[in-house]
C-alpha cells in the first residue's frame, strides 16, 4: 500500500508517524512546499533572530529518513487526477493508493493597490515568508502590518525586538478580536504601545504608492493619511491552499468536504487540518491527522472532537487564554474577578459555563475546557464559581443528571 500525504504540518507529519506505525511495511511520500518541517507558531521567533532555522522543527531532525519516508520537499501540488490516483507537481507526479491533503492555509493578500504584485510585500503563514520577513528587515526600518490578530501582533513583536519602526493597522477598532474580549486585549494595546508599536485601528486602506520598481512606498488609509514604508506584512486573514483541486472531482466548498472518517467525496482521499476547513489549530489539526490516518490504514474511526481552545497569547510576559465564549449574550451571566496581576471571566449560559477568559494566570484552564466541552451544569452547585474544582463532580445518576459533592 502507498499513502500520499501532501503537506508538512502538524496534521500530515502525525499523519505519517501513525501509518508508519500501523503499517510498518506501506510506503509513505510526503509532498510539501517547504523544505523544512517547522512550527508556524514560533516563525516569529525566528523573524526576531530568537531562533534559527533548526530550531523550529516540531520532529526529530532525521524523521524523515528514521520513519523511511520519501519527502519530495520545495513542490507546490500543481493538480490531482483522482481517476488515475496520481497527484502532479511541478517537475513530476507521483501514484498513490490512499491519498491525504493537508496543505494548510495561505495567506489571504488583500487586493488594494500594489499588495499583490509588489516585491516587499509579504504574508506571515510559511516558513518561506518569515525567510522574506527576516531578509527584508536587514534593510528595512519602516515596517507597516495590515491586521491586527495574532499573527500581526506576532510579526510586530519580532519586529519591535529589532527596534523596528512598527505600525499597525486594522479595520477593527480593537486588537486581537477574536482571541480576547475588548478588556483583556487592552492590556496589550497598552504594552505594544509603550514598546514603541504605532496603531491606526477602525482604519481602512485604500490605496498604495510605488516608487518606479513597484516597491510599496506609502499605504494610504481612507481617511486620507499615508503611511511611508520600507515593508509590508499582510496579516488579514487565510484561505484553505486548496487551488490545486480545481477539476479532481473532490468536493470543495470555502474548504474540502469531508465526511465523519476525513473522507472526501472521492474514495481513498483524506483531508485534514486547515484544508477541510475544520479547527485548525495545532492540537486539532494534529488529532484530525492521526484519524484520517487510522482510516487510511483501513479502520473506521470518527472525528468528533471539534471542540477547540481559542489560541493562547504570550507577549511581554502576560500570557492569556480563552475557551469557548469571548462576549456575553442577553440572557447569560457573566462573573469577573481582577487585581493586578490577574483578569479572568466566566460566561454562564442556562446553568453552564459557556466561556472563560484567563489573563496572568492561566493555571486550571483543562478544567475550564472540561465544563465548557461537555456542557456541565454548575448552578446545582452552592459554590463560589472561583472555586469549583474537579473534586464537586461525582459524575451521573441513572437519570442523566450529574451528582455533585455536598454544598458549601
Amino acid at each position: 500500500m502507498k499513502h500520499v500525504i501532501i503537506g508538512a504540518g502538524a496534521a500530515g507529519i502525525t499523519a505519517a508517524r501513525t501509518i508508519r506505525k500501523l503499517r510498518p511495511e506501506d510506503d509513505i511520500v510526503i509532498l510539501s512546499e517547504d523544505k523544512q518541517i517547522s512550527s508556524r507558531c514560533m516563525l516569529h521567533q525566528y523573524i526576531s533572530g530568537g531562533r534559527e532555522a533548526e530550531r523550529l522543527r516540531f520532529v526529530p531532525e532525521h524523521f524523515m529518513e528514521e520513519n523511511r519516508i520519501a519527502w519530495i520537499n520545495g513542490h507546490r501540488a500543481a493538480s490531482i487526477d483522482t481517476s488515475a490516483k496520481c497527484v502532479h507537481y511541478e517537475e513530476g507526479s507521483v501514484e498513490y493508493d490512499k491519498l491525504l491533503v493537508a496543505t494548510g492555509s495561505d495567506s489571504v493578500i488583500i487586493p488594494v493597490g500594489a499588495l499583490r504584485t509588489a516585491q516587499n510585500v509579504s504574508g506571515l503563514r510559511h516558513f518561506t515568508d518569515a525567510q522574506t520577513i527576516r531578509e527584508a528587515a536587514e534593510g528595512a526600518q519602516k515596517i507597516v502590518i495590515i491586521g491586527a490578530g495574532l499573527v500581526g501582533l506576532d510579526a510586530a513583536y519580532a519586529l519591535l525586538e529589532r527596534k523596528k519602526d512598527v505600525t499597525v493597522i486594522d479595520v477593527m477598532p480593537g486588537i486581537l478580536t477574536v482571541n480576547l474580549d475588548e478588556h483583556a486585549a487592552r492590556a496589550y494595546y497598552d504594552r505594544f504601545s509603550a514598546a514603541g508599536c504605532h496603531f491606526r485601528l477602525g482604519a481602512k486602506m485604500a490605496g498604495t504608492v510605488e516608487d518606479a520598481a513597484g516597491n510599496v512606498v506609502q499605504v494610504e488609509l481612507d481617511d486620507g493619511e499615508r503611511l511611508p514604508c520600507d515593508f509590508v506584512i499582510v496579516a488579514a486573514g487565510v484561505r484553505p491552499a486548496i487551488g490545486f483541486l480545481e477539476g479532481s472531482g473532490i468536493s470543495v466548498d470555502r474548504a474540502i468536504n469531508v465526511n465523519a472518517y476525513l473522507e472526501t467525496s472521492c474514495p481513498g482521499v483524506y483531508a485534514a487540518g486547515d484544508a477541510a476547513g475544520l479547527s485548525g489549530i495545532w492540537p486539532n489539526a494534529m488529532r484530525q491527522g492521526e484519524i484520517a490516518a487510522k482510516n487510511m490504514c483501513g479502520a473506521s474511526v470518527e472525528y468528533t472532537d471539534t471542540f477547540a481552545i481559542k489560541n493562547t497569547v504570550n507577549f511581554f510576559g502576560l500570557p492569556s487564554l480563552s475557551v469557548g465564549l469571548l462576549n456575553p449574550e442577553e440572557g447569560d451571566v457573566v462573573q469577573v474577578r481582577e487585581d493586578r496581576n490577574t483578569y479572568q471571566k466566566v460566561i454562564l449560559r442556562e446553568g453552564c459555563v459557556a466561556g472563560v477568559i484567563l489573563q496572568g494566570d492561566i493555571a486550571g484552564s483543562g478544567f475550564w475546557q472540561y465544563l465548557i466541552k461537555n456542557r456541565i451544569p454548575v448552578d446545582g452547585i452552592n459554590k463560589p464559581i472561583w472555586k469549583l474544582s474537579y473534586a464537586d463532580f461525582f459524575g451521573m445518576d441513572d437519570a442523566g443528571e450529574y451528582i455533585y459533592a455536598a454544598n458549601g
